[in-house]
């Protein structure tokens, strides 16, 4: 199994890749993310997936502002809120991304939410109204720590294009030092919970949370390629 850069070998991030594995590649490797490396994905299920992202980054955004409610200190509480900044700040730099790929910002505000993008977000808000800190940063990290390692399984793939692949600024994002520090952080921050927040005695719980979200981020990808077929 690739072994990314994040968290602790004993900690609960890696106990939880690794109780979700299967669920975990399907989504870190999908088709979707492959044909992504390989440049061959169809124009059509980028831009469905740069709409939808959109779509999924307003509600992304409610998630942290729940967890910066629920914050467990005021240094955390900071932190949540810088956070929710940066993410507002990139919520506007991903208009101008679409903007490259011929979405107008007013095509991509018009957009209705996909099935797979509702059913995502609002499960995400769900777990983190009904549990505490450590449910909801256990339903985010798939995301969050997911991308920055789907970046560099692409990096290491043996067919990764480089030269005049159309998604190579996508993948670049992600694989930047500033995207993958935000991924170690966010490892980090969950191992700490893990451990101030009795994780090993509710480890069949956030496993199976954990284990929702790697299955809800491989159908958001599904959807994109079911846009090109």
């Amino acid at each position: 199994m690739f072994a990314p850069p994040y968290g602790a070998p004993d900690g609960l991030l890696h106990r939880l890749r690794g109780a979700a594995a299967g669920r975990w590649d399907a989504y870190c490797w999908h088709p979707f993310v492959q044909q992504l490396a390989e440049g061959s994905l169809p124009l059509p299920a980028f831009r469905r997936y740069l709409t939808q992202d959109w779509l999924f980054l307003i509600q992304f955004a409610r998630a942290k502002a729940l967890a910066a409610f629920k914050a467990e200190s005021l240094e955390a509480l900071r932190g949540k809120a810088s956070s929710l900044n940066a993410l507002l700040a990139e919520m506007q730099m991903h208009l101008g991304y679409c903007a490259e790929w011929g979405l107008a910002e007013a095509d991509v505000l018009a957009e209705l939410e996909a099935p797979q993008t509702v059913a995502y977000t609002r499960w995400v808000l769900d777990r983190g109204m009904a549990g505490d800190i450590l449910d909801l940063e256990v339903a985010l990290a798939p995301c969050t720590i997911g991308y920055g390692e789907i970046a560099l399984r692409i990096a290491a793939h043996p067919r990764r294009r480089r030269q005049g692949n159309p998604y190579e600024t996508w993948i670049e994002t992600y694989a930047s030092p500033g995207y993958q520090a935000l991924a170690r952080g966010a490892a980090e921050r969950l191992d700490r919970l893990g451990e101030t927040h009795g994780g090993t005695a509710r480890f069949a719980s956030l496993s199976a949370t954990f284990s929702e979200a790697a299955r809800l981020e491989a159908d958001f990808w599904q959807m994109g390629l079911d846009a090109a077929s």
